[in-house]
């Protein structure tokens, strides 16, 4: 099984050795667009007002521009430290022991509007750059990743993939046909029995289920072996419409 992550927009500082583009997953099948997004994002970020309208940037984060502009020199850390927010403090990846760290490592990727989908812990720096913005030089970045991040993802050898991101993201590059796959949609019963899906709580509970998956490290190679995993494991997951589960909070 391999885990599909969103990404977040906030993201921690520093880290150590200077970020390498070619050290992450996907370096032969992504190089080239990543090189595309890369220089297009640098020389979008040279401009203070430009970038400030197209990165959507106020006055308290306006200097996150300059996160773009050292892409090149800035330090990095595994992107599952990396990233912060609402899903990324629920998974709280710091607190993991090592096999549970080494568990995602291997399986989950984490879909980076600048980078493409990258490991766990690939050593990426903090940038500026979300699914819904459109670079200046580059056409919108779903036309840019989609076709080359759905090849990469057909790439891997896993039999399931579990995709935890965002509609947004999705975009970006949907799973392969031929892979089997689910999306995760987080929902709770009302008093009147109606099951509605969640805002609020959507990424804290994804959050929450890729530490349990982390922890537990169940060999799922299927739906079928992830509800029976969740079953025996007390996660509130169930068959949804077609391609989807549903976790209930």
């Amino acid at each position: 099984m391999h885990i599909l992550l969103p990404p977040s927009e906030t993201k921690r500082s520093g880290g150590g050795n200077a970020f390498q583009l070619d050290s992450l997953a996907h370096h032969e099948s992504l190089q080239q667009t990543r090189i595309r997004v890369r220089d297009a994002l640098v020389e979008l970020s040279g401009d203070a007002e430009a970038s400030a309208k197209v990165l959507k940037l106020g006055v308290k984060n306006q200097d996150e521009r300059l996160h773009n502009l050292a892409l090149g020199t800035s330090g990095a850390m595994p992107a599952i430290d990396q990233y912060t927010g609402v899903l990324y403090d629920a998974l709280d990846a710091p607190s993991l022991d090592a096999a549970a760290r080494r568990w995602l490592g291997k399986h989950a990727l984490i879909h980076a509007a600048a980078f493409g989908p990258v490991g766990a812990l690939d050593r990426i720096p903090a940038y500026r750059l979300g699914a819904a913005v459109t670079v200046p030089g580059l056409p919108p970045l779903r036309r840019v990743w989609a076709d080359a991040v759905t090849a990469a993802l057909a790439q891997h050898s896993a039999p399931f993939i579990l995709d935890l991101r965002s509609e947004a993201y999705v975009a970006l590059g949907p799973v392969p046909v031929t892979a089997g796959a689910a999306r995760v949609r987080v929902v709770t019963s009302g008093e009147d029995g109606q099951v509605r899906a969640l805002n609020h709580f959507n990424k804290a509970a994804k959050g929450v289920l890729a530490r349990t998956l982390a922890e537990q490290r169940p060999a799922v190679r299927s739906v079928r072996g992830l509800l029976r995993w969740a079953a025996e494991s007390g996660v509130a997951l169930e068959p949804g419409p077609a391609g989807e589960l549903l976790l209930h909070v």
